[in-house]
């Protein structure tokens, strides 16, 4: 681990952290994951004309979410529910590559291990499938739902849990 991902901070989201997850996730499919979908595609799934600030954090709130901290900056955020679903996972480009995914992922799945959830699944983007695969995570079936009118490409991917096993990782909560 180098000493960028030691500094990676992870505690619950709160109502003030709206404005800036909000940004980030417009931002990370705006600029990360235009390389993989259409101008299209990219403008029905981040709708940053029709994004309500109060009502993205009531979804928020609504899920377990936590916000991955370098510094003082937000530079993720995800959540996950008691079943391990994980609903959200984005990271601001500012901060890719840097190990904020993986922390979250990892205080996600640990998370969930105490709750004695058996698998971590997720809807994924064509974007993040190798992180996810790198992760350990298996493609189960490629999806194409309609958002906004426009067929995207996605996939349903899970991860087993072991009854033993046991994630690494530096979160603070």
């Amino acid at each position: 681990m180098d000493s960028t991902e030691s500094h990676i901070r992870i505690r619950p989201y709160g109502s003030s952290d709206a404005g800036e997850t909000l940004r980030i996730f417009q931002d990370a499919i705006t600029v990360t994951a235009a390389a993989d979908y259409t101008p299209e595609q990219v403008s029905a799934w981040a709708r940053p004309d029709s994004r309500d600030l109060d009502g993205w954090d009531r979804a928020m709130l609504g899920r377990r979410s936590y916000v991955a901290l370098i510094g003082d900056d937000i530079a993720g955020f995800s959540d996950v529910s008691a079943d391990g679903y994980v609903d959200m996972m984005f990271v601001s480009p500012r901060f890719a590559r840097r190990g904020v995914a993986r922390e979250l992922l990892t205080f996600l799945e640990a998370l969930v291990r105490r709750n004695s959830a058996k698998r971590l699944s997720a809807n994924v983007s064509i974007t993040a499938r190798p992180f996810f695969e790198a992760m350990g995570f298996r493609v189960d079936a490629e999806q194409h739902p309609v958002t906004g009118g426009v067929i995207m490409t996605n996939f349903h991917m899970t991860k087993d849990l072991d009854e033993e096993g046991e994630s690494e990782g530096s979160c603070v909560v």
